[in-house]
């Protein structure tokens, strides 16, 4: 099993003189970033979806090994609320292809008050080419049905794994070849950290459901203070003790 451990953006402004070192200008934060972590979650596609010359000099400016995983435009899943997806999806495909063999998966976070439409979720899967690994973050309750189950399974989308307070707030389905991790906001002090017995929790989780020839993708989106970092290198120690492989996160701070 492979752990790939990012966090969810890395354009946070008080990461500067924690992450970034305070003589490093912004535009080069992607090449600093890259040359620690392995994998990034790219949120602001969410909110503005980037030109195709965009993901192509992300691509040109990360190492080979670097995979971005994209969050899927809100025109398809918060306006269109997954109603005709097929421009949506070939426009944004038609630029975060340009990421090439650096493109990871895409991810499909629903509304919180979309309530379940397995046939819209499976007519919108049925448009990604089975090249491109897609996860799906539904957030209403009525999805927990076998329906949404099978339309996942059928397209070999991952269903989110979602912790918010150090617990759960989705099923822990398996639906794909792969598993999605999303770590939103942690108990712990200082806010909004993570625990060292939350993250083991998760790693548990993972080495419990997926294989060693499998891959999971791991993203903390509690980015305030620079937490998502420091609970990145935790988590992907964590593993590593645990006997899996995990992507390369930044060294731990000396003590």
């Amino acid at each position: 099993m492979v752990i790939l451990v990012g966090t969810s953006g890395w354009q946070y402004r008080d990461w500067r003189d924690r992450f970034y070192p305070g003589g490093l200008p912004q535009r080069a934060w992607l090449e600093h970033y890259a040359d620690r972590f392995a994998t990034v979650e790219v949120n602001n596609a969410f909110y503005r979806l980037p030109e195709r010359e965009t993901f192509a000099a992300w691509r040109a400016r990360t190492p080979g090994d670097f995979c971005v995983a994209v969050k899927m435009s809100r025109y398809l899943t918060h306006i269109k609320r997954l109603r005709d997806p097929a421009e949506p999806v070939a426009r944004f495909l038609g630029r975060a292809t340009a990421l090439g063999d650096r493109l990871g998966p895409v991810l499909l976070q629903l509304p919180p008050t979309l309530r379940a439409d397995p046939p819209a979720l499976d007519a919108t899967l049925r448009l990604f080419p089975s090249s491109v690994r897609v996860a799906v973050e539904p957030r209403h309750v009525s999805w927990w049905t076998d329906a949404t189950r099978t339309v996942l399974e059928r397209h070999d989308a991952a269903l989110v794994w979602a912790d918010r307070h150090g617990r759960p707030i989705a099923p822990r389905w398996r639906t794909a070849g792969f598993g999605y991790l999303r770590l939103h906001e942690g108990r712990a002090r200082p806010w909004p950290h993570y625990g060292r017995t939350a993250l083991a929790s998760w790693v548990r989780r993972l080495t419990e459901t997926f294989g060693d020839d499998e891959t999971a993708y791991v993203y903390f989106n509690n980015d305030p203070g620079g937490a998502a970092v420091a609970n990145a290198t935790t988590f992907a120690g964590l593993a590593a003790r645990a006997g899996r492989r995990v992507s390369r996160v930044p060294e731990p701070p000396a003590r």
